[in-house]
């Protein structure tokens, strides 16, 4: 595939970093403070990449719509920032991926619909700032991913054509995204990938069960 990429774009939560313990932590330290008992991990990890409304949805049942949302949402997020990079790490075989494309000259950014408060000094703590061709955050454009201008957008801050970029997501959001920009699309099925419909029904080009299959299907010629 190498031969006409001249881009690749990645989302951010679940799919370049799991960010999951981190937001995981906010939601349990609110619950635990109302005198409920923590919810598992492994309730609240699939819902991570759907912010504060899949989180308090989890924890608490609640919807953006209920009177209580907006309240518990402010200190959610108040926590959030406060820890944002205490158990965030990038997947295992993603820094490989990275240092493989930029040995190959390929520049690399991140999409993300996480607003650029949350966005900026996390991908900061993580040491990818000075590294992204494009950072671009849920708020930068007037529209958020399924709507392809947030790609778009990183695209043309990256000096790229589109048409020649491929972009990784773990969301069915992430895949319209792409595909309305024009792009190759990659599912990343080792992220979250809420509760829609399972990630082999959501028509990218590709899909991955793990990072490190990114290195042969991007540059063949490094592992030829």
């Amino acid at each position: 595939m190498s031969a006409g990429i001249a881009g690749v774009f990645f989302d951010l939560d679940g799919t370049l970093a799991d960010t999951a313990p981190d937001l995981a932590a906010a939601a349990n330290r609110l619950v635990v403070e109302r005198g409920q008992a923590p919810v598992a991990y492994e309730k609240l990890r699939p819902v991570a990449s759907h912010g504060a409304r899949g989180l308090l949805g989890a924890a608490f049942g609640l919807r953006p719509e209920d009177a209580e949302f907006p309240a518990l949402r402010d200190v959610f997020l108040d926590y959030y920032e406060a820890d944002i990079a205490v158990h965030t790490r990038l997947f295992d075989g993603m820094p490989q991926v990275l240092a493989a494309l930029e040995a190959a000259g390929i520049p690399w950014g991140i999409v993300t619909n996480k607003i650029a408060r949350f966005t900026v000094p996390l991908v900061a703590a993580i040491g990818l700032a000075p590294r992204a061709s494009a950072v671009v955050s849920g708020d930068t454009t007037p529209h958020a991913k399924p709507h392809p201008a947030p790609l778009l957008h990183a695209a043309a801050s990256a000096g790229v054509d589109p048409r020649q970029c491929v972009y990784v997501g773990d969301d069915l959001r992430d895949i319209q995204a792409g595909k309305a920009a024009g792009m190759i699309t990659v599912t990343a099925a080792y992220g979250y990938c809420g509760d829609a419909e399972p990630p082999e029904t959501w028509g990218a080009d590709h899909l991955i069960r793990h990072p490190a299959e990114l290195i042969p299907l991007l540059l063949p010629a490094v592992v030829a």
